[in-house]
């Protein structure tokens, strides 16, 4: 018997033909559903996911901003190391380095004998790199006519299995804004149409801003409100997405052979949240459903993050070399040119495959995560760096002696205006204005008692040697990981 194939009878998944694997990232979403115990948000189509999947409760990006975000979940290498510093379109313009093609996704999944797909946002660079077979038409808010034109995709004649790379802008930030809010500060639309109307062919849900939870790390505001009620329609815009792409397998026979992952880029576009490291920025959805499986409804407390998919994806495919963590055949690069920078060769993926776990929901050694942010727009360059597992969470701000930059949307949206507007010393959720814009050196808490990331205990003087502790740890995830700005710790 071969190491797939007794890997895989011995987490309990039923030995198959090559799987169709479908990974759908969402834009700026936080784990808000029903399957994550919000009883106000509709999401039924995740939820029946998480009955007939893995729901996984300990789920992190490793950045929340977009690009950066988006070459991780498809390289496996942190974006410090794979070059992704930032945003790559217009004038922001960071991409990854040639040399990521060896480990990056796409072209491994073509040379594994898939026929690969992208829909909707890509927002990664350079195309050598993130190389498709297809790119599919479609509007990336209105999740439900993506999944429609994904049908020729399913239905094609063809023995070989397909990867499809499905990914909508909801519920990102945009569209313009509610003129009908009473108040001064108008809300933004995150992608819904003015006036309660409805994208094509979607019948929209709609939220009363009185009834939506407001998370603790958002003040409680007729603004909050308003914006996340707005923000809940985007979501439901997905479900019903998500449905109809489950619906368009069934009818073409691709569902009992389709690994489907649902996850986010990061957390919700609100400041406290995206572009942050703090607990609102890193949480996403994850919920897994293989059709090898035969275990349903299993609520998976391993910690994992963005950089363990393209590895695990890899395994699913056959392509995945675990004793060496890193694919079976990594693909040549070509150097960009002549004094240009390719980029280290990557010798190990900085995430590893959890398919050999994904029925162990106790599973050992899956107990912390690392992240890494350094820019979003080419003008917030505010490096931060951090170490999370089960009792504690360091973050570095290495550039802590300037005011915390803010992404343009996130400046603007009527949440922060509102609150800004009251002065330094108003509160915005468990912080203040103030507090939330001139940020410390070092922030430790005691995420099992402050989940909230209220109380930063490196401050005080009795914590000293717990700080030191999680330095080291975070001294060598930066090691391990070839990040360029572990260089800071001697002469900043």
């Amino acid at each position: 018997m071969s190491r797939i194939l007794a890997s895989l009878f011995c987490v309990g998944i039923a030995a198959a033909k090559q799987p169709n694997v479908i990974l759908i990232v969402t834009d700026d979403q936080s784990p808000v559903a029903g399957c994550y115990g919000n009883p106000v948000i509709k999401t039924p189509n995740l939820d029946t996911l998480a009955r007939e999947g893995v729901r996984f409760t300990q789920a992190f990006a490793t950045t929340a901003s977009c690009s950066a975000s988006r070459s991780v979940i498809l390289t496996g290498l942190h974006n410090h190391f794979n070059g992704q510093y930032g945003h790559t379109h217009n004038f922001h313009k960071f991409e990854s380095f040639a040399s990521m093609r060896a480990f990056a996704l796409p072209q491994l999944m073509s040379q594994a004998g898939y026929r690969t797909a992208q829909i909707a946002k890509l927002h990664v660079a350079p195309e050598s790199v993130f190389h498709f077979d297809d790119y599919l038409p479609g509007s990336s808010r209105n999740p439900r006519q993506m999944a429609n034109n994904c049908r020729n995709l399913f239905e094609a004649e063809t023995d070989k299995p397909f990867f499809l790379y499905f990914c909508p802008s909801d519920p990102h930030r945009g569209g313009g804004r509610d003129q009908n809010f009473p108040g001064k500060r108008k809300p933004d639309l995150f992608g819904n149409l003015p006036n309660k109307k409805s994208h094509q062919g979607v019948e929209e849900i709609f939220y009363d801003p009185a009834k939506v939870i407001v998370p603790p790390f958002l003040p409680d505001t007729p603004e909050s409100r308003a914006e996340l009620a707005h923000y809940y329609q985007s979501c439901s815009r997905i479900d019903d997405g998500l449905g109809r792409l489950v619906e368009l397998l069934k009818e073409t026979g691709k569902w009992d052979n389709t690994v489907l992952i649902y996850t986010a880029d990061h957390g919700m576009a609100f400041p406290g949240a995206k572009t942050t490291v703090y607990e609102a920025g890193l949480r996403v959805p994850f919920v897994v459903r293989d059709p090898r499986v035969k275990e349903k409804g299993l609520v998976h407390k391993a910690m994992i993050s963005h950089s363990d998919i393209t590895p695990t994806i890899l395994d699913i495919a056959g392509a995945y070399d675990a004793k060496k963590n890193a694919p079976k055949k990594p693909l040549s690069f070509e150097k960009a040119g002549k004094g240009e920078n390719a980029g280290k060769a990557p010798k190990q993926y900085h995430g590893r495959s959890w398919l050999p776990i994904l029925v162990q929901a106790q599973a050992e050694g899956w107990d912390h995560i690392v992240a890494s942010h350094t820019f979003h727009e080419i003008q917030m360059y505010y490096p931060m760096r951090c170490y999370r597992d089960r009792n504690y969470k360091l973050i570095w701000n290495i550039a802590y002696r300037q005011p915390y930059p803010f992404a343009s949307d996130l400046w603007a949206a009527a949440t922060w205006q509102a609150q800004w507007g009251k002065g330094q010393d108003a509160t915005y959720g468990g912080r203040s204005v103030k507090s939330y814009i001139q940020r410390p050196q070092f922030e430790l808490f005691d995420i099992s008692s402050d989940p909230d990331e209220t109380r930063n205990l490196a401050e005080l003087p009795q914590h000293a040697e717990l700080l030191k502790k999680y330095q080291d740890k975070l001294k060598f995830a930066q090691k391990e990981t070839g990040d360029p700005w572990i260089m800071k710790w001697k002469y900043e």
